[in-house]
């Protein structure tokens, strides 16, 4: 297998997802635009091209609204299955791992192998921070997202007071207000809701050849085993 048939192979999970992902953000972009254009040129303004619409507020706080929530959803699951089991499904670890584990199990320090990262034999803040780096970046992004949101969110809802002849507000007003937690808590219910339901349906249901079930001959009871 040549390299690049072979890169593909090894990384094709990244690479389709990623290009879904492209394919779904340009299509958000048209769909959002013709919808924009039609509310301008029903009040008789100007309507938008597709390259200047993605610069706009009403693009970019849809784009982030949705990024915020799905990062949550990441960081709560990384950090919460650390505590946190689920007799019988395979995204648990076994019920008797709760918690960080043995420097052993980790494979930290002494118990590095040459095919550890370096971080993993040092010693200090480096190697907690990298033991923590996964939830730490779910983490950061979350929240930078969610400042995104809002300050885009702020622009556009100000848009629409002023088209509507109301005062504009500031950003501390804005994401105390109704109208930004209505837009942030509408996701996250719906993130946390996929993820509980993941959990738990894994528990009983089955798909043949996939990491994020059990093997289909697997008990119902079998935990933090993956097919």
């Amino acid at each position: 297998m040549t390299g690049p048939a072979r890169f593909l192979r090894q990384n094709c999970l990244t690479l389709a997802f990623g290009t879904a992902f492209l394919l779904t953000l340009v299509g958000q972009a048209f769909a959002g635009c013709a919808e924009l254009n039609t509310v301008l040129t029903s009040a008789d303004l100007h309507p938008l091209g597709c390259g200047e619409y993605v610069l706009t507020s009403d693009f970019l706080v849809d784009v982030t609204e949705n990024w915020q929530s799905e990062f949550l959803q990441f960081f709560l699951f990384v950090f919460g299955t650390v505590w946190l089991v689920q007799r019988g499904s395979p995204e648990s670890k076994p019920l008797g791992d709760i918690g960080r584990e043995t420097d052993e199990k980790q494979k930290l320090g002494a118990y590095a192998t040459p095919e550890s990262p370096r971080s993993a034999s040092a010693g200090g803040l480096r190697r907690s921070l990298y033991s923590n780096s996964l939830g730490i970046v779910m983490l950061l992004i979350f929240l930078l997202s969610w400042l995104a949101q809002s300050v885009t969110g702020v622009v556009t809802y100000n848009e629409n007071q002023l088209r509507e002849l109301q005062d504009p507000v500031g950003w501390s007003t804005y994401v105390v207000s109704a109208e930004f937690w209505n837009r942030t808590l509408q996701n996250w219910q719906s993130e946390l809701l996929a993820v509980a339901s993941m959990v738990i349906l894994s528990v009983y249901l089955r798909q043949r050849g996939s990491p994020e079930s059990k093997p289909v001959g697997a008990a119902h009871t079998a935990t933090g085993v993956e097919g």
